[in-house]
């Protein structure tokens, strides 16, 4: 690697690393805070201030992770043929569905019968990696215009429901199919618009090219994340256009403010990806040049994020389980026949805010070791291929 390269690459994996583990404490209030069996913790009728902001900083999460995929897909075609950069993101999106309905499900519900299967982060990372195999074939303008007309254009259908329909869900509504007396299904993440995210991040790859003026990308990207997060205020304060929870005057300012941060993302909005895309493109524009031990720890985790992501939702399960027997409601309460913020049996189980994150600290602390390790092994054996897989 190239002294022009390295904190180019470190600006990503330092981006990916933040985001892995800003979205494990979304995943632990999920499995250990009181209300997340009650009520959304972004209703402004029902929530604080610090239980809304917890689950509002996550939000950013699967978008910029999805955009930096793109990215990345983009640097390693630089290394491949398009031919092959194509069958590469059609193996590994496979790969990666098949893992979303097998390995990673199990983690979400330790349930050996598979009752329910999630299409989720995961599965969208997936099915977005199969779209970009065919777009990245096109001109790169083509595939900027059609990423923008996919996002910018999808909330023209908010209004669209098909009940019954699994190929719309799959497309575009969250929904949840009962696929026999034994199986359901959960579309929590429909494909429109997160294969766009994607293939946006992979035609702003190319200004990673180690040609490409630092100066000038740093710019461009604060200009354009500048432009998002004003057209996001704008749209957002008029509910002229580009979501279907539209923002609210509640009467008071905490409530008015979480109304105004809190646009849809099931399906993700346009404002949604105004407002989580814009502080994106601000952050890369003005974290490249950072260094430290902090950087290098959230490197640690951006550098392995699919090893990461699926042992910290082991890890995550695994400790809840621990505290619903130590707290005498039950180990086998955390055997979940649906999403846990679903199921009916959690109820009165929970803890404050302030557990919460005490394990997501204590989470990420005992993850980091293991990260480290893999992530040096990958360094070490870069003719496995497999480990491009994991």
């Amino acid at each position: 690697m190239t002294a022009i390269n390295k904190p180019r690459i470190e600006s990503i994996d330092l981006l990916k690393g933040i985001v892995m583990v800003v979205m494990a404490l979304d995943h632990v209030r999920d499995y250990f805070h009181y209300s997340a069996f009650i009520f959304d913790p972004t209703d402004p009728t029902q929530t604080t201030l610090p239980l809304f902001f917890t689950r509002w900083i996550t939000h950013f999460c699967a978008p910029i992770f999805s955009f930096l995929a793109g990215v990345s897909a983009f640097m390693v075609g630089k290394r491949k043929t398009k031919q092959e950069l194509s069958l590469f993101l059609l193996k590994r999106g496979l790969w990666l569905i098949f893992l979303e309905l097998t390995i990673i499900g199990f983690a979400w519900f330790f349930d050996i019968h598979f009752g329910t299967f999630a299409l989720v982060v995961i599965w969208s990372l997936g099915v977005s990696m199969l779209f970009l195999a065919g777009l990245l074939f096109l001109p790169r303008g083509y595939i900027l215009w059609i990423s923008l007309i996919i996002i910018g254009g999808h909330n023209l259908f908010d209004s669209v429901h098909i009940p019954g329909s699994l190929i719309w869900s799959i497309l575009h509504d969250p929904g949840m199919f009962q696929i026999n007396q034994t199986t359901l299904l959960e579309v929590g993440y429909p494909i429109i618009p997160w294969v766009a995210v994607m293939s946006l991040g992979y035609y702003f790859g190319s200004f990673y090219d180690k040609d490409y003026d630092a100066s000038n990308r740093k710019k461009i990207f604060n200009r354009i994340g500048l432009a998002a997060l004003c057209l996001f205020a704008v749209l957002r304060y008029t509910n002229f256009y580009g979501d279907a929870k539209q923002f609210k005057h509640f009467g008071t300012w905490s409530k008015d403010l979480m109304s105004f941060l809190d646009p849809n993302k099931y399906p993700p909005s346009l404002l949604y990806l105004l407002m989580t895309l814009g502080v994106a493109f601000i952050l890369l524009a003005n974290i490249e040049k950072l260094k430290g031990k902090a950087v290098d720890f959230f490197c640690t985790f951006g550098r392995v994020p699919f090893f990461y992501y699926i042992i910290h939702i082991f890890l995550i399960h695994f400790t809840a389980m621990l505290f619903a027997q130590f707290s005498g409601f039950g180990w086998t309460k955390m055997l979940l026949p649906t999403w846990i913020t679903f199921a009916p049996g959690l109820k009165g189980y929970g803890f404050s805010l302030w557990l919460v994150y005490a394990v997501w600290v204590a989470i990420i602390l005992l993850l980091y070791p293991a990260c480290l390790k893999y992530d040096k092994y990958k360094k070490a054996h870069k003719e496995k291929w497999w480990l491009s897989y994991l």
